[in-house]
């Protein structure tokens, strides 16, 4: 018998289909081809072919700013990979603990950060780091730490760590509620067989938790690693887009921005900026290919 077309299947997905093609997938590939053109005084655009890259990479006027904000950029991320994820899990290991109370008290308070807006967390934490009205001063006074005040967001050396703190405090509710969701889904019979066989509560989290939910401790890594690359407003938000002091806090994100759309004296140029988003979207392919090469493999190959 001769089956006829699914057409209905078609019919659903066009929608979707078209609204990613528009929204999402044709601006990267304009994006991707805008970056090997160059817009000379008039307005207009000539082929430059890897003229901007090149500059971006080499060129002191480009490339300087470009490996500053890459560099900053690795330490935002590596900031959340060594605190925010780490204590998300902590989280979830003692609020997954049996006889916790207010378990879902702690987990919406936790989590209630995530859904603010960057604009207020940025303002919110500016007003109590301020050294003129900020709170932070007399808070540390009270437990006589006020010594160790600073103005952490206007000093080079502690701007970009500060504005660190601020996101991993905003977002460590989703990997905390990821890790929980993997934690609470491990069968009870095999926590209680190795209660039964004598092993106790910290090695019965490191040999079999964990190994257990390696698969999502992978997924909240490659989510913080995006997330890390794709940011922009909190740095814009609290420190402007010259996200200063001296670029200190100056990320891909920024960078971009003022590549594409300039800023006070810089003056605007849409096809660096296009070269400008390429790279980060190639060093956010990078990662994810590096991940699922190397490591969501090993993860397949150790569930089976």
């Amino acid at each position: 018998m001769k089956r006829s077309f699914p057409w209905h299947i078609v019919v659903f997905l066009a929608p979707a289909f078209l609204i990613y093609l528009v929204f999402s997938a044709w601006p990267l590939i304009d994006t991707l081809r805008l970056g090997f053109f160059s817009t000379n005084d008039n307005g207009s655009q000539t082929w430059a072919g890897l003229a901007n890259y090149h500059s971006l990479l080499f060129d002191p006027l480009w490339s300087e700013g470009f490996w500053n904000a890459m560099k900053n950029n690795c330490k935002f991320f590596l900031v959340h990979m060594c605190i925010q994820n780490p204590l998300g899990l902590l989280l979830a290991a003692l609020l997954s603990m049996r006889g916790v109370k207010f378990a879902k008290g702690y987990q919406t308070a936790i989590f209630l950060p995530t859904l603010l807006s960057v604009v207020i967390i940025g303002f919110i934490w500016q007003l109590i780091l301020s050294p003129l009205w900020g709170v932070s001063e007399k808070l540390l006074g009270l437990v006589h730490l006020d010594s160790l005040f600073q103005p952490f967001l206007g000093q080079e050396e502690t701007a970009l760590y500060t504005l660190s703190a601020m996101s991993v405090w905003q977002f460590v509710g989703i990997p905390m509620m990821l890790i929980y969701a993997a934690l609470i889904a491990i069968p009870d019979e095999i926590i209680e067989a190795a209660y039964v066989e004598g092993a106790s509560a910290w090695r019965i989290f490191w040999t079999i938790r964990v190994p257990l939910i390696l698969p999502t401790l992978g997924l909240t890594t490659i989510l913080t690693f995006v997330g890390n690359f794709n940011a922009f407003d909190l740095i814009y938000s609290v420190k402007g887009a010259l996200a200063g002091p001296n670029f200190s806090t100056d990320i891909l994100g920024t960078y971009f921005y003022r590549a594409f759309f300039g800023y006070q004296s810089q003056i605007g140029s849409p096809t660096m900026g296009a070269a400008v988003a390429t790279l980060m979207f190639l060093v956010i392919l990078f990662g994810v290919g590096v991940y699922f090469y190397f490591i969501q493999r090993k993860l397949q190959r150790f569930s089976f």
